[in-house]
């Protein structure tokens, strides 16, 4: 029986049926076992899932269905925060259905995790070699070419994206990105602010039209627009931390520091922030 590439893009709930299918030929036990790591990982006990996944690989290692079963496996395993071994198991699952379009996806994501952007996209190419119009594989490609700064390429991705997606909010953010990186600001700042004018109360979107109004030498405009998102959201650290920025620009280093404690204090990395703190003194 023949993979489908589509088998496990809609959820694991659909790979045990299919399982469900195929194993009860094979062993009550194989079955047992995938059904109970099944069961456990919709009750997010993901390491007693995780242990299940695996006895049931090692009764029949060379069963082709296994495919399924290292899928679930690496997505057990993805929740965890293992990236790394996702990535080994995804493998795995792929030596059995090499062109399985939703495994691709989610190797893809886990080597995105573990900063392998190079293998990611090689497996998002795979995917839109098989389905061009991947919405998931465009996203990402895009976003992989943005940070190559291989621009023309990325607003392909985006581009091609939006005539299937035109409301695609991802895909909109990440063409502004691409444009300010590419230094076409005011293009960027045309484009968040419609996106604004449709989400008034999206406090991303204010933080997104700061940097660009920071890149435009506006930085009075971009206070205003961070007063706004965190009135929409107090918790916003980057609005924090970009506000210090423009205080520090602005040789205000008692409200910088303020504002650098306070995106510390909401989870923003310390020593990320030790050289720009060090300028408030």
């Amino acid at each position: 029986m023949e993979l489908s590439a589509y088998s496990i893009k809609y959820g694991l709930s659909f790979c045990i049926l299919t399982i469900v299918g195929i194993l009860n030929a094979n062993g009550q036990s194989y079955y047992d076992l995938s059904e109970k790591g099944v069961s456990c990982f919709e009750k997010d006990s993901l390491e007693q899932a995780e242990n299940y996944f695996r006895q049931a690989l090692k009764l029949d290692p060379t069963n082709a269905h296994n495919a399924l079963l290292f899928s679930n496996l690496g997505m057990v395993q993805q929740k965890m925060n293992k990236h790394a071994e996702a990535v080994e198991s995804y493998s795995y699952a792929l030596n059995f259905a090499p062109i399985a379009v939703p495994i691709l996806l989610n190797r893809g994501s886990a080597y995105m995790n573990i900063g392998q952007n190079d293998n990611a996209y090689l497996d998002y190419c795979q995917v839109l070699d098989v389905d061009k119009d991947n919405i998931e594989a465009l996203l990402m490609r895009a976003y992989i070419y943005t940070q190559r700064k291989d621009f023309k390429a990325g607003r392909a991705d985006y581009e091609k994206l939006l005539k299937i997606e035109p409301t695609n909010y991802t895909a909109r953010l990440g063409l502004i990105t691409l444009n300010q990186k590419d230094g076409k600001l005011n293009e960027a700042l045309e484009g968040i602010t419609m996106m604004i004018t449709e989400n008034p109360k999206d406090a991303t979107l204010y933080i997104a039209r700061a940097d660009i109004e920071c890149d435009l030498d506006k930085k009075d405009m971009a206070l205003i627009d961070l007063d706004e998102a965190l009135r929409l959201n107090d918790s916003a650290s980057e609005a924090y931390l970009l506000r210090g920025q423009i205080f520090l620009s602005q040789k205000k280093k008692y409200l910088a520091k303020l504002s650098f404690d306070k995106a510390i204090s909401l989870g923003i990395s310390a020593s990320d922030l030790q050289d720009l703190i060090k300028e408030c003194k």
